[in-house]
């Protein structure tokens, strides 16, 4: 074990060359990062957790419904022990062939059985009530870490000038603010990777795991690396953008469409210039250029840097469905699902049969027409479930 901690944290891998961890330990003088310090992130992601439920409960539903936002969810699929087998042990999705097999079984039409599924794969997804909850959660958490960003980041030199993240590097002493605002960050991304597998599940679920991944690799490094100037800025810069899709989520939750679309616009508007263009520009550049110049390249050097460029390719795929999202929100006239941070949350199938097509009789297979509630819309055509 011992040789694997000595190879894993190799002085020429994590620090520039002639900089040992000795150099990096805490004085009376200075006070430097220690990977240790991160060690506290773990405890506090589960008490950031426990919050999140505490906050949900007794802040969050009372907002909700006070919004007139209801707790009910899709319409529930029939009972049927044939059927709820099929779900539970062999699979979700049945093919076309099993669908003719439990047609003639049942003596339903295929219509109806592909029409149970989907109301029983709705069953399983959380009420509006639900969704509203978590947009408020993370609507709070990242108004609150970023205002915190702004306010301690407008009095250090680097958010003016970059360069002074790399003078005098890795020697540059921590202080109380960054610290908190590392562990607090730190602490949130690591409860939002282990609860992203009971929130709900969206279409985008690996990629958003990468992005947790990648974000929560991101702090690690430049914290071991004293590279904590250059990540508070990377992490003020993101969580603008998210305080706005939250609250365009809740809009829509509560049926606020006007207030919707505007306040989607403004997050679009905001997360492509920041993402495509401060991004690259100001941070990859003070990281890949300005730092080449200053210190000079070493592996953990690399290793850093693409992970951020690992970040921008994620940037610019989720740009791109945000713009796909506006075009269809403009032709439609309003915002109805967004894509990338799932505005419309869950993506409910709409339980309506197409146009020109009967229903199987109700006295057969129990079913009626949904009627839509706080998101939960009919009448269209059948969006992809994720």
């Amino acid at each position: 074990m011992a040789g694997i901690l000595a190879w894993f944290w190799n002085e020429r891998f994590w620090l520039p060359h002639n900089v040992t961890w000795a150099d990096l330990k805490n004085t009376d003088e200075a006070t430097f990062p220690q990977a240790e310090d991160l060690y506290l992130a773990c405890p506090l992601a589960f008490c950031i957790f426990m919050v999140r439920l505490v906050f949900e409960r007794f802040i969050a539903r009372p907002c909700a419904m006070g919004l007139k936002i209801q707790a009910n969810g899709p319409q529930k699929a029939q009972p049927n022990a044939i059927l709820e087998k099929v779900f539970t042990a062999i699979t979700k999705h049945p093919d076309e062939k099993r669908l003719e097999g439990l047609s003639k079984q049942l003596d339903w039409d295929v219509r109806t059985i592909q029409r149970w599924f989907r109301q029983r794969r709705n069953q399983e997804k959380p009420s509006t009530l639900a969704r509203f909850c978590e947009s408020m959660w993370r609507f709070t958490f990242y108004l609150y870490i970023f205002t915190y960003g702004v306010r301690f980041l407008k009095k250090t030199p680097w958010l003016w000038n970059t360069k002074e993240c790399w003078y005098n590097y890795p020697y540059q002493p921590l202080n109380v603010d960054i610290h908190y605002y590392y562990i607090l960050e730190l602490s949130f991304y690591l409860s939002l990777l282990f609860s992203q597998f009971t929130d709900i599940r969206r279409k985008d679920f690996l990629i958003m795991f990468l992005h947790h991944v990648a974000t929560i690799s991101l702090i690690t490094f430049s914290y071991v690396n004293n590279m904590a100037r250059v990540g508070t800025l990377v992490m003020c810069l993101h969580d603008g953008a998210d305080v706005l899709i939250e609250a365009a989520k809740m809009a829509n939750y509560a049926k606020c469409q006007i207030l919707c679309n505007l306040l989607f616009a403004m997050f679009a508007i905001l997360f492509i210039s920041s993402r495509l263009g401060v991004y690259p520009v100001w941070v990859l550049n003070t990281t890949l250029f300005e730092s080449w110049e200053i210190v000079g390249p070493y592996p953990s050097w690399w290793v850093f840097n693409l992970l951020l460029i690992l970040l921008q390719l994620l940037h610019s795929f989720w740009s791109y469905l945000i713009v796909k999202t506006a075009c269809r929100a403009i032709s439609k006239g309003k915002v109805s699902k967004d894509d990338h941070s799932d505005i419309e949350s869950s993506s409910d199938e709409d339980d309506s049969p197409p146009p020109n097509q009967k229903d199987h009789s109700s006295t057969t297979n129990g079913t009626n027409k949904n009627h839509g509630t706080n998101g939960y819309l009919t009448g269209g055509p059948y969006p992809d479930e994720h």
